[in-house]
């Protein structure tokens, strides 16, 4: 049986979302958008970046709990380590190039550029922000990580692998 919070984000996931009306790039910090149903969403720039739509942001493991948010995985200095994408406090937008008639391409100033944005995808983040964001800052702290940006650690491995 689904418990409350789970059945709620069911729900919101199977929303269809309504026609986008306003779509604004407040570079380097925020996007703001507007659809018809009057919702509005200002969605900062660390929020896009941690939740990209990017093949390398799909589900994947952590010690063998499934996690949400993209992972980096580091072939060349742990081949079975991914590490949940962290220090992206002050992540910064540097440009957004349209992709057909349904998204957009999202460049950052920490140069992470294949996540293709759609005004769906768009909606259904403004719609679920706080449960997002309250899950990224628990699985954060599970792991002993933070948002703002650091020397790099990679669990599991020798600390001249992680320094080289």
């Amino acid at each position: 049986m689904l418990t409350i919070p789970r059945a709620i984000r069911a729900i919101h996931t199977n929303v269809v979302a309504p026609r986008l009306t306003k779509f604004t790039l407040r570079a380097p910090k925020r996007v703001e958008v507007e659809y018809g149903n009057g919702d509005k969403f200002s969605l900062s720039a660390e929020f896009l970046r941690i939740h990209s739509p990017a093949v390398d942001g799909k589900l994947r493991s952590i010690g063998g709990e499934k996690s949400p948010f993209p992972l980096i995985s580091t072939p060349d200095r742990c081949s079975s380590y991914q590490q949940v994408i962290s220090g992206r406090r002050h992540v910064g937008i540097m440009s957004a190039e349209p992709v057909g008639n349904y998204g957009i391409r999202i460049v950052f100033d920490d140069l992470h550029k294949t996540g293709i944005y759609t005004w769906d995808y768009f909606f259904h983040l403004g719609s679920n922000k706080f449960s997002l964001s309250k899950d990224y800052i628990r699985t954060l702290k599970r792991h002993g990580l933070s948002r703002d940006p650091g020397r790099r650690s990679f669990a599991g491995c020798s600390s001249s692998a992680a320094s080289s």
